[in-house]
């Protein structure tokens, strides 16, 4: 039987913290939530899109009902490394959360095509049903970050997560690579996420309104994505020559008509 949760249903809100408010928070939270056993972990992922980045393009226009796919893992891997393949859908404000875990370079190897899992399961079965819906999937950003994770000490299902130097890249995308890209955060800022079963905690929300903490609406593999698309179309307005349109290519690479 597997040592990890493979299916999660939950609120997921987010809150961007600037470092006062970061410190101020944590202080408050002695008593309510507790760092888990792991500390600060670095964590990696892979996103696959379809060439046209049909998943993120229809996910930043906020439906009632979106879904993507990532590969993880907890530190840069080897081959062997154990690594998670996600499912993560949205409907309705409630996110539900499957996933399977393989050694980093099959798991890699399958979600290109590579080669099959050994292990079947209903979640495997969702996953190759995933893959088939979506023609043309590749890698196509890995996002990295630095994590502390908290739980509720009355609560377990209570789960605080503050994320710091956020980086993007769409080179590379090799989780082996390690945890290196370009910052999405302001220095001292932290993407914190409060997940629930149940009812929001009143003592948290009073904690967050004494703080001025309040949700947005916040998407690492979106953001990164607005920074590659307003990258390309910079680039595109500069090197117009002669009149010719220039049209970028993935990943920053120029094509000149």
């Amino acid at each position: 039987m597997s040592q990890f949760r493979e299916v999660f249903k939950r609120t997921e809100i987010k809150y961007l913290l600037s470092a006062e408010q970061y410190e101020a928070l944590r202080q408050r939270l002695q008593g309510l939530a507790e760092v888990d056993q792991y500390g600060e972990c670095d964590i990696l992922n892979i996103y696959y899109d379809t060439p046209d980045f049909q998943l993120i393009r229809t996910s930043l226009e906020k439906p009632v009902y979106k879904e993507k796919l990532r590969l993880r893992s907890y530190g840069t891997p080897r081959e062997e490394t154990q690594s998670f393949i996600e499912i993560k859908k949205k409907y309705n404000g409630v996110v539900y959360k499957r996933r399977i875990d393989a050694p980093y370079r099959r798991a890699k190897d399958y979600l290109e095509g590579k080669c099959d899992l050994l292990r079947q399961s209903q979640i495997k079965s969702e996953i190759d049903a995933f893959l088939e819906s979506y023609k043309g999937l590749r890698p196509a950003m890995a996002i990295s970050y630095k994590r502390i994770a908290m739980a509720g000490v009355e609560d377990p299902d209570l789960r605080i997560t503050f994320d710091r130097r956020i980086c993007w890249r769409t080179d590379r995308l090799d989780l082996r690579e390690g945890a290196v890209g370009e910052d999405l955060l302001q220095s001292g800022q932290r993407l914190m996420e409060v997940k629930i079963a149940n009812a929001f905690p009143l003592e948290l929300a009073r904690m967050f309104s004494e703080l001025g903490i309040f949700p947005i609406s916040y998407s690492k593999f979106g953001e990164g994505y607005k920074r590659m698309t307003a990258r390309q179309l910079a680039a595109a307005m500069v090197y117009r020559v002669a009149g010719a349109a220039v049209y970028p290519k993935e990943q920053g690479e120029m094509v000149y008509a």
